[in-house]
């Protein structure tokens, strides 16, 4: 072997780890069903309480969840993964699914990158409701989008910050937060999360679960939050994801053709990625002419039935007539107004007092 010679060592790709199937998280009739104490005479399924009796907690008569979904574990591939379906399975975020890889539901997280088929419905393919329950209960509303839970009962046992990184630790499980608060010496924390899904799911997974200590969790979905501050945020995070998904939908060339007609009709330089470049500013010794290129485009006027999409790159036939048709809106609109100014009555010298045509009306009484 010489010694100018190479030797190539190819790089062994990595093994793909692959999902494995569901496992039952418990055995059919292993949970036991238990009834809500009886404290009334009629049971409301809608608040899931008796009503009639004595007005008291609903959740003094709350037990503690036999089952808990352990995410590493329970998770894997079902019947779902095969038939399309996108919704999660409710009795899987609870840990108390029976079926295992023969559900007709994920048993994964949602994907908030992924929208469900049906806005109305939740991530579990519950309906939602136009207002909340009154005790901020149930599946939710579809008139807005809430990422913030209400967890209450919650036992401290010491300082805010170590309180808080209890919470984070048993919900941070169910997708990725955006922010917690901590009401020291209420026993009240927020839990907001950057997607729907997300809340969606940790709501049911952690009702009526305990963090480091026996308590029984109140886990409920958050009033709107008063602060303007975070209402301002809000709003602005739903602008631009609304922006984002019309953006997401449109043809790439269209939008590049009417940015370029803008920046003509603006005066505007564009810059090689189609962007207005801005003014630059040069000290002593710099090359005083600014190094950017002027697309050179037909001005609408200009615009003539000689021009085919060869000749302007991406733009489709689609495009080219939709931009000759706002050519020749505007050439009318050019020829009509020249016409009007000619027909026009000259202006009517100023006096000294202004009456009101002096506003533009057409007679002077």
């Amino acid at each position: 072997m010489s010694t100018n010679e190479t030797i190539t060592v190819l790089e062994q790709p990595k093994p793909v780890k692959k999902l494995k199937p569901a496992r039952k998280q418990v055995k059919a009739g292993e949970v036991e069903r238990k009834e809500t104490p009886q404290t009334g005479k009629e049971y409301n399924i809608w608040y899931n309480k008796w009503a009639g009796g004595d007005r008291e907690d609903n959740y003094s008569n709350k037990v503690k969840s036999q089952t808990r979904c352990n995410f590493k574990k329970d998770s894997g591939l079902t019947r779902a993964n095969t038939t399309g379906i996108r919704y999660a399975c409710l009795f899987f975020a609870r840990g108390c699914c029976p079926y295992g890889w023969e559900c007709d539901y994920l048993h994964t997280l949602p994907d908030p990158n992924n929208a469900l088929p049906d806005s109305s419905k939740d991530c579990f393919a519950r309906d939602k409701f136009s207002d909340y329950r009154d005790d901020m209960g149930g599946v939710g509303s579809f008139n807005r989008q809430n990422r913030t839970l209400y967890v209450g009962r919650i036992k401290e046992t010491g300082p805010g910050p170590e309180t808080e990184e209890v919470v984070t630790r048993h919900f941070k499980e169910w997708g990725e937060i955006e922010r917690i608060r901590v009401l020291q010496y209420r026993s009240v924390a927020f839990v907001t999360y950057v997607s729907e899904f997300s809340a969606q799911f940790a709501k049911e997974a952690m009702a009526c679960q305990s963090l480091d200590n026996d308590e029984i969790l109140n886990v409920r979905w958050a009033t709107e939050d008063p602060n303007p501050v975070q209402k301002v945020a809000e709003k602005r995070r739903l602008e631009e994801i609304g922006q984002e998904a019309i953006t997401a939908r449109m043809d790439p060339r269209i939008v590049d053709a009417m940015r370029a007609v803008r920046a003509l009709e603006d005066g505007d330089v564009l810059d090689d990625e189609g962007e207005v470049a801005e003014d630059l500013r040069f000290g002593e010794g710099e090359d005083p002419e600014p190094k950017r290129r002027r697309i050179e485009l037909p001005l609408p006027h200009e615009v003539t039935s000689e021009l085919t999409p060869q000749s302007l790159g991406l733009l489709s036939a689609d495009t080219m007539e939709g931009l000759k048709y706002f050519a020749e809106i505007r050439k009318r609109n050019a020829v009509t107004s020249a016409v009007v100014n000619a027909k026009a009555v000259p202006p009517k010298p100023l006096t000294a007092g202004l009456g009101v045509a002096d506003y533009g009306s057409d007679e002077e009484d």
